[in-house]
């Protein structure tokens, strides 16, 4: 079977490196890919995703039979819908569906309507409006550009000035298009966690959890970025939290979708957060996140291509269950210097085949090869290994990661260390 994969990111890596290891795979192509996509045997493509007749027309020329959307942009696009009135399965929602990642206010108005544990918000279409509205909200405050803004569309203020500031930023297009409305919601404490499923808009089967790094810096400090490192499992994320979780928060919500004409397809990522009152939602992604991605397709044990298969042609009730190692992963990102904010572009990058040689594994995030291997976005690489523990598994990434030679870059030196911090007191 030929497959397409959309994306060049880490996650798009990941999902090549698992799927050519599937046995009903015959070619895989990947548009644009990236170095690392390429080296699994993928043949990667210019294509324009926005032009959907051009990526229709491809799909019946090589004769694709399933298409997987990776990043988010396309779904929301409605690139699956397009895709599947030409007769092709495709991996990820349609464009109804997929307002559960573009639009936060509809996901927030469709847990207020189906009785989906979130916290309090209020929706705002002007800057007036919503400076008038933060009155109601006590602090710390979350405010959030309602569509898609790459990860980094979240402020978290302590005071009434940084909140103002972010919603007069939103609006006057700090974040592009993607504030154009504006989400107020109170602050929940806790920690946080991700939980993932796989659905055909029927069955929902779990299919993970992990824990992100959203800050820049060591210890969670500094600016929000889209992740630095992630882990999985998630301890923290219990077998009772999780069927929590299916209960009150994803099989709703999927029921929910159904019900209004919009039944969802693909896999779909819950971050929670895990209050003293239980898990809340705060927000949906209609993807595979990044870098959790990378944790989770080194932990999975399955068949790929099947499980996403069936999950396009709705048959995912008798497909295999999702299976996993029993070992922890933790991925490590590096980053070229400047990122968030203005990455440097252009580094050169040697000794992946020594960090491999460790048992690790590295995905491509952001690299172009032009004679030699350099940096060619924001996140660059990402170090993923796998041990019997959250610290052993962060061992073996470190050891890998300290075998690159990226002088243009950095990592953060912490990632797990929450668990890691756990499992020292056990």
């Amino acid at each position: 079977m030929n497959v397409l994969l959309l994306g060049s990111g880490g996650r798009e890596h990941a999902l090549a490196w698992r799927l050519v290891q599937s046995p009903g795979l015959t070619r895989l192509f990947a548009a644009p890919g990236n170095p690392g996509i390429a080296a699994e045997g993928a043949s990667c493509l210019n294509l324009d995703v926005t032009d959907h007749n051009a990526v229709l027309s491809f799909c019946g020329g090589k004769q694709i039979k399933l298409v997987v959307i990776g990043p988010e942009a396309p779904l929301v696009d409605g690139l699956a819908d397009t895709l599947r009135e030409g007769g092709i399965a495709v991996f990820g929602p349609d464009r109804a569906a997929a307002q559960l990642e573009g639009s936060k206010g509809f996901t927030k108005d469709l847990c207020a309507r189906h009785g989906i544990p979130t916290a309090p918000y209020k929706r705002f279409a002007s800057e007036a409006e919503a400076l008038a509205g933060l009155t109601s909200f006590s602090l710390p405050v979350v405010i959030k550009a309602d569509g898609l803004a790459a990860g980094k569309g979240v402020i978290i203020a302590g005071t009434v000035t940084e909140a103002e500031e972010a919603i007069r930023d939103m609006f006057g297009g700090g974040f592009g298009a993607a504030g154009a409305e504006v989400v107020i919601e109170s602050f929940l404490t806790g920690e946080e966690a991700s939980f993932f499923a796989i659905t055909d808009g029927r069955t929902v089967v779990p299919f993970g959890s992990a824990q992100d790094h959203k800050r820049v810096g060591d210890g969670d400090t500094g600016p929000n970025t889209g992740g630095m490192g992630a882990y999985s499992p998630a301890p923290v994320l219990t077998p009772e939290l999780e069927a929590r979780v299916m209960a009150e928060i994803v099989q709703p919500t999927v029921q929910a979708m159904r019900d209004e004409g919009m039944p969802y397809s693909g896999v779909l990522y819950a971050g929670l957060m895990l209050t003293a009152r239980g898990p809340m939602l705060i927000e949906y992604n209609a993807r595979f996140g990044d870098p959790e991605c990378q944790v989770l397709m080194t932990r999975f044990t399955g068949d790929l291509l099947e499980l996403m298969l069936a999950t396009a042609e709705g048959r995912l009730k008798g497909a295999a269950k999702p299976a996993f190692s029993e070992d922890y992963a933790l991925t490590v990102v590096m980053a070229a210097n400047g990122y968030p904010a203005v990455p440097e572009r252009g580094g050169t990058i040697e000794g992946i085949d020594r960090a491999e040689a460790t048992g690790a594994k590295v995905f491509h995030a952001g690299t172009a090869r032009n004679g030699k291997l350099t940096a060619n976005g924001g996140r660059v690489l990402n170090v993923t290994a796998r041990g019997a523990s959250v610290t052993e598994a962060q061992a073996a990434a470190y050891a890998a990661v300290d075998r690159i030679d990226f002088p243009s870059g950095f990592c953060r030196r912490d990632i797990g260390w929450r668990e890691v911090a756990r499992e020292a007191e056990e």
